[in-house]
């Protein structure tokens, strides 16, 4: 694609990997977000600053629905539609609202709702025989085997140890399942769909946070498989049976955890997620995929590049108020703007390596992520 294919809009919690793969696929990437970081900024041609978080009762939808036709007119060549990202899990008649006015490059409304919906998601994996942990809303009998999740929740920070009682309003419980995390992403066309590749993920727990995100890698072209073939192939076949039942369209991911050849598929993630960075790498251009796949044009990708990639999120571990003004290394991404604020413990920004195999990668992960928190202390203690 060149710029000539006109302009996206891009709504999303944090809009900067979008924009980056926007660029790269020769469109003009016009954002709304929450954090409008450094990058983000140089990368879109426009931005809009949200007011609030996106989704049922955080961000208004009117006030959303405001914002997105404020940015859409500050374009100057035609928009393609709309692109979404975190935030809008658990807001499906916003993204109904949305596509009333603007064409949905990704999953509509109602495939989000029948995925989001934990209640509902339980039941499709029932019906279609897909390992699933039990879920309830009701109290449970023994905590010590259950979670408490948030409906439409992302990022693993809104997970906790299942409390007394009744799940909160907007909450359910989840049984625990013993396996490694992993996740099958891939591109649907509605009907079908087409494997991008697989990544294994890690948790960053904190103490009041101990599922957060952490971060993910994919494994190098020519490394022994992350997981066994007879589990990548029926994680395949669940993926694309929901697909067919839900409709979902465009670039989406199948979280599940791994123990040996057993496996449990937890949840549906369907959007372009955090491994954007990490699977961004083929010949063709992701997004150019995503919104190909949208609009019912199923492709295949081009193998991965030889060597592994992995990112991963580096959290804040003091108070940066306000951020102090660096020259940040070409390896951080969603680079906070000198002079604003990040609490301790949220995203400070976000860290990619690549290496010979996945340990390599990560290690280089860890040593760039000690190196920048030593960096900002030193920064910090010389203002």
């Amino acid at each position: 694609m060149s710029d000539d294919h006109g302009a996206v809009l891009i709504a999303a919690q944090s809009g900067r990997a979008l924009a980056q793969a926007a660029r790269r696929a020769g469109l003009v990437p016009l954002v709304l977000d929450l954090f409008g970081d450094a990058d983000t900024l140089a990368l879109a041609s426009q931005h809009r600053s949200a007011k609030g978080r996106f989704g049922a009762g955080r961000l208004g939808g009117e006030q959303c629905l405001d914002e997105i036709e404020a940015l859409a007119k500050l374009s100057d060549r035609p928009i393609l539609g709309i692109v979404l990202g975190s935030g809008f899990e658990d807001a499906p008649d916003l993204i109904a609202a949305i596509a009333t006015r603007h064409r949905i490059l990704g999953a509509p409304a109602e495939a989000v709702a029948a995925l989001k919906n934990p209640m509902r998601f339980a039941a499709l994996c029932g019906r279609l025989r897909i390992p699933h942990p039990a879920v309830t809303r009701d109290p449970v009998r023994d905590r010590r085997g259950w979670l408490l999740k948030r409906d439409g929740g992302s990022g693993g920070s809104h997970v906790r140890a299942a409390t007394a009682g009744k799940a909160p309003p907007g909450a359910y419980f989840q049984q625990r399942v013993a396996g490694s995390a992993h996740a099958l992403s891939f591109l649907a066309d509605g009907r079908n769909l087409s494997v991008v590749g697989i990544t294994a993920q890690w948790s960053d727990p904190s103490p009041i946070r101990p599922y957060r995100y952490g971060g993910a890698v994919e494994e190098a072209r020519d490394a022994p498989p992350l997981l066994a073939t007879s589990v990548v192939e029926a994680m395949t076949r669940a993926a694309r049976a929901i697909v067919a039942e839900t409709g979902l369209r465009g670039l989406a991911s199948a979280d599940i955890l791994v123990e040996g050849e057993s496996w449990w598929l937890t949840e549906i993630n369907p959007r372009p997620g955090a491994t954007l960075d990490v699977l961004d790498r083929r010949a063709r251009p992701l997004l150019s995929a995503h919104i190909a796949a949208s609009l019912g044009t199923l492709v295949t990708l081009d193998p991965p590049p030889m060597d592994a990639a992995a990112a991963q999120i580096c959290y804040a571990t003091t108070n940066y108020a306000p951020v102090p003004s660096l020259c940040w290394p070409e390896h951080v991404r969603d680079r906070p703007r000198a002079g604003s604020s990040v609490a301790r413990g949220a995203p400070l920004c976000t860290i990619v390596a690549t290496g010979r195999d996945a340990d390599a990668a990560r290690t280089t992960l860890r040593e760039r992520a000690e190196r920048l928190r030593a960096r900002l202390d030193i920064e910090g203690t010389q203002r």
